[in-house]
């Protein structure tokens, strides 16, 4: 999806590898939200450093927009292993090609996974 005026701040752009060159044609988020929420809407969302990072930014975003923030359960797996993705990959043998959305997913999913089967 397409950011706000497709603006990149160059810092994420380094570390992703997005640029506006990569969504300058793509839907801006309002246009996709309806299929986004339900994926969230009344769901358990896991993430790493969710807390800092990827959930105030899915709120400022539905602010931004207008949108209405849905209701969903947060859970961080930074706050459950305190340790970084990276490091816990490489502790609990999770393939990670880090900072690769899908693939960050995949490991957080799996040490949340981890995390339940204690």
């Amino acid at each position: 999806m397409q950011p706000p005026d497709n603006y990149y701040w160059s810092r994420f752009t380094a570390i992703h590898g997005i640029s506006g060159k990569d969504t300058m044609n793509a839907p801006s988020f309002d246009q996709i939200w309806h299929q986004i929420a339900p994926h969230i809407e009344n769901q358990n969302v896991v993430a790493h450093n969710g807390f800092g990072f990827d959930f105030p930014v899915l709120n400022k975003t539905l602010e931004y927009y207008g949108l209405k923030i849905p209701v969903y359960n947060k859970f961080c797996t930074y706050k459950i292993y305190k340790s970084n993705l990276a490091n816990l990959c490489e502790k609990f043998e999770i393939e990670l090609n880090h900072h690769d959305a899908l693939s960050d997913a995949r490991a957080c999913g799996e040490l949340f996974r981890m995390h339940l089967n204690k």
